[in-house]
């Protein structure tokens, strides 16, 4: 008996709480991850970490052995100055002709700042230019995420919205079947053109990268990551880059149009049916809420879908107007759709209803 009791208790507790205990698994999953996250990079970049201080530390002293006239502190003190120098974006190993705040270069860098991509590989060097960053970020990234997010609005009426509407019509397949069909497709023609294709046009323009790190910038950049540890145009060959602003200024707009329809991508995949059920299984909102919304929402769907095949036979048989109208009276005054019936005597596809 107690048994029982305590079981039904534990139950209706589980039931009670299901998605406050679901969002708590999530948090452990989530916090599990980083962890094997930080383990496996630890594990994988650690050794050539020590390997590579090793070496620079021998490649000091074969320096200092061979130039003794250099003392040590001396060395270590260019160095320093050099490696603080280059943080900021100014090199000292030949390219005294390359500028990183020209006009161009400065257009990169604010298109990075505001986008929060943020290579680091150029930043203010004054006083005044990192008070004006401030500012100038405190209003620019609210207008960029508005600005985006219109953006990312429109495109989806576009290629999304429209699209679904229209195969669902024409094929009368369920909407969250095509749902996941066209995302999947969106996925990969945006992978295909803004990763792959751009990756192997670096690989030709960039002469120290191979093809993975090509990718590899292509993704974190897209993604915002922005880790800077490569950015295309900063090879100073003029054999290998000619036209060096106008290369930029093209990087500026592929990053743009590929943050754009990234965030196409993904907001396409969040408005799909599956994952606002999984998502609302870690709110408090009730699932059967959940249900009853999506259920008026394919009502509206399948209404919008009658009315529309409605007028265009209204079009071809204009004696069936009065039956339309006391049907669309019917529907507004109960507040539900009912399929929509022809009035006796007309005529569909000529043949008498």
């Amino acid at each position: 008996m107690v048994r029982g009791c305590t079981r039904g208790a534990c139950r209706r507790f589980i039931d009670r709480h299901q998605s406050a205990l679901n969002f708590g698994l999530l948090v452990v999953a989530y916090i599990l991850y980083l962890i094997v996250g930080a383990g496996i990079f630890s594990a994988i970049e650690l050794p050539y970490e020590v390997a590579l201080r090793q070496k620079l530390k021998a490649d000091l002293r074969d320096f200092l052995r061979n130039n003794s006239c250099v003392s040590d502190a001396r060395l270590e003190k260019l160095l320093a100055r050099a490696l603080e120098a280059s943080n900021y974006g100014v090199s000292i190993l030949g390219n005294d002709t390359k500028r990183s705040w020209d006009f161009v270069s400065s257009l990169f860098f604010t298109s990075t700042v505001l986008t929060t991509t943020g290579y680091g590989h150029t930043v203010p060097l004054s006083d005044g230019g990192k008070a004006f960053c401030i500012f100038y970020s405190l209003l620019g990234i609210p207008v960029t995420l508005f600005f985006l997010s219109a953006a990312v609005q429109w495109i989806m009426s576009v290629v999304t919205r429209r699209p679904l509407s229209y195969f669902h019509r024409r094929w009368a397949m369920s909407k969250s079947h095509l749902g996941v069909i066209h995302a999947a497709f969106l996925a990969f023609i945006t992978t295909l053109i803004f990763v792959i294709i751009p990756a192997w046009i670096f690989v030709a323009l960039e002469e120290d990268w191979n093809f993975l790190e090509a990718l590899y910038f292509c993704f974190i950049s897209l993604t915002t990551i922005g880790l800077g540890d490569y950015v295309p145009g900063e090879t100073p060959s003029k054999d290998v880059n000619p036209h060096p602003h106008l290369y930029r200024l093209a990087i500026t707009v592929y990053l743009l149009l590929g943050l754009v329809c990234v965030l196409v991508v993904l907001e396409t995949c969040w408005e799909l049916p599956q994952m606002k059920r999984l998502r609302h299984r870690f709110y408090e909102e009730n699932l059967r809420e959940l249900d009853s919304e999506t259920t008026n929402i394919i009502d509206r769907d399948q209404l919008s879908d009658q009315l529309a095949d409605t007028a265009d036979h209204v079009i071809d048989h204009p004696a069936t107007i009065s039956s339309v109208s006391e049907q669309a009276a019917s529907i507004r005054q109960n507040g539900k759709s009912a399929p929509y019936t022809l009035a006796s005597g007309s005529v569909l596809n000529g043949k008498p209803r």
